[in-house]
């Protein structure tokens, strides 16, 4: 670490927090999409809690939302923001989003 450059440091911060942002995001999502389905839940039926387009929809929401954030925050140029950003953001928010959500269902945690 302590031979590490500004330069080094500042992209493991900028790579850092692009990660935790798209966790949290796709953590939140799953919530979300919890409570949209805890009717479903509370009456036992997971298979159709697990097919509500609703739900999914909002994984969709938060891939969306983050992308003018990582724009705006000032970590990427205009220029950096491509594909293989936009990627890793639906790729990371989407497997938290999909894991935390799928132990919420069958926990049958109701909201």
């Amino acid at each position: 670490m302590a031979t590490e450059s500004a330069d080094e440091r500042r992209q493991h911060v900028r790579a850092a927090t692009i990660t935790a942002l798209a966790a949290l995001f796709g953590v939140g999502a799953a919530f979300v999409s919890a409570f949209l389905t805890s009717d479903l839940v509370a009456a036992g039926d997971l298979a159709e809690a697990s097919r509500n387009q609703t739900a999914q929809l909002v994984v969709a929401v938060a891939i969306v939302a983050q992308l003018p954030i990582v724009q705006q925050s000032g970590f990427y140029e205009s220029d950096e923001v491509g594909a293989k950003l936009i990627l890793f953001i639906a790729f990371m928010t989407f497997s938290m989003w999909f894991v935390t959500w799928g132990i919420l269902l069958e926990s049958a945690i109701t909201f």
